[in-house]
């Protein structure tokens, strides 16, 4: 019987996708420092796949993916999710966000 080794945090129901797939999911339950490890990899991971998706399909797939990953990391840093929209919504008033495209090519000093 082949077996794949992932090592990787997922997505709660995927054991029991796998299992109804006629398929065992062997799994545990990780520590909060290794759930945060986890999910800053799984970050990474997300945001790669967004950089390789093929398409607009694809990259909003990817997009909603990472937004589950950070919801979670909010989470292990002490944050709901709407706390860390009042800090979004906080640096986007006194920063500004992304609407104007301004792309900064260098400051000269006088």
């Amino acid at each position: 019987m082949p077996t794949h080794t992932y090592n990787k945090l997922v997505r709660d129901l995927i054991p029991h996708i796998i299992e109804a797939r006629g398929k065992r999911a062997n799994t545990r339950v990780l520590e909060d420092s290794d759930y945060k490890e986890a999910l800053k990899v799984k970050y990474r991971e997300e945001s790669q796949e967004y950089f390789e998706a093929e398409n607009d399909g694809e990259a909003l797939e990817e997009l909603a993916d990472a937004l589950e990953v950070i919801r979670a990391l909010a989470a292990v840093h002490g944050a709901s999710w709407d706390e860390l929209e009042q800090i979004r919504a906080k640096k986007a008033a006194e920063r500004g966000g992304f609407q104007d495209r301004i792309y900064l090519i260098d400051v000269v000093e006088d």
